[in-house]
C-alpha cells in the first residue's frame, strides 16, 4: 500500500507520459494543474513550501490560482524529480542556478567600455538613418 503524503513518482510518471497541451488560459486552478502535470494536489500544495519560484496566486476563501508560467514550472519540477532524479532540495538548487543565469547578463566578448558602447550605438542610430541627399 503507497503513502498518500510520499511525493514518490507514481505510476503515471514514466518517462513515455504524454501531458495534455497547456490551455491558453490566464489563470487555472489546482485541480486543472494536477491534471495537466500529472500531480496530486496535495503534492502541488507540499511544493509550494519547497520551492520559492512556485506561487500561485490567492484570492477567495484562500483558493490557488496558477499562472502559465507556474503550470510550465511544475512540470519542470516534475521532469527533475521523476525522471531525472533530483531530490527536492537538488532541484530547489537546480532552479536557483537557472534563474541565476537567466538573470545574469551574457558575457560573449567580456565587458565593453564606455566609449566603445557609445561608437557601437553611434554606428546602429547611423544605419538607422536615413540618408539625406
Amino acid at each position: 500500500m503507497s503513502n498518500p503524503l510520499s511525493t514518490e513518482p507514481s505510476p503515471e510518471h514514466h518517462e513515455e507520459a504524454v501531458l495534455p497541451p497547456i490551455p491558453a488560459k490566464r489563470y487555472f486552478t489546482i485541480g486543472e494543474v494536477s491534471e495537466l502535470c500529472g500531480v496530486k494536489p496535495h503534492v502541488l500544495r507540499y511544493w509550494e513550501h519547497e520551492f520559492t519560484q512556485l506561487k500561485p496566486v490567492k484570492r477567495r476563501g484562500n483558493r490557488r490560482y496558477y499562472q502559465h508560467n507556474e503550470v510550465l514550472l511544475v512540470r519542470k519540477i516534475c521532469r527533475l524529480l521523476y525522471q531525472e532524479g533530483f531530490t527536492i532540495s537538488g532541484a530547489r538548487n537546480h532552479l536557483d542556478r537557472s534563474l541565476m543565469e537567466a538573470a545574469a547578463p551574457a558575457e560573449v566578448g567580456g565587458t565593453l567600455s564606455t566609449a566603445e558602447i557609445r561608437a557601437e550605438l553611434q554606428a546602429i542610430l547611423d544605419l538607422l538613418t536615413p540618408i539625406q541627399p
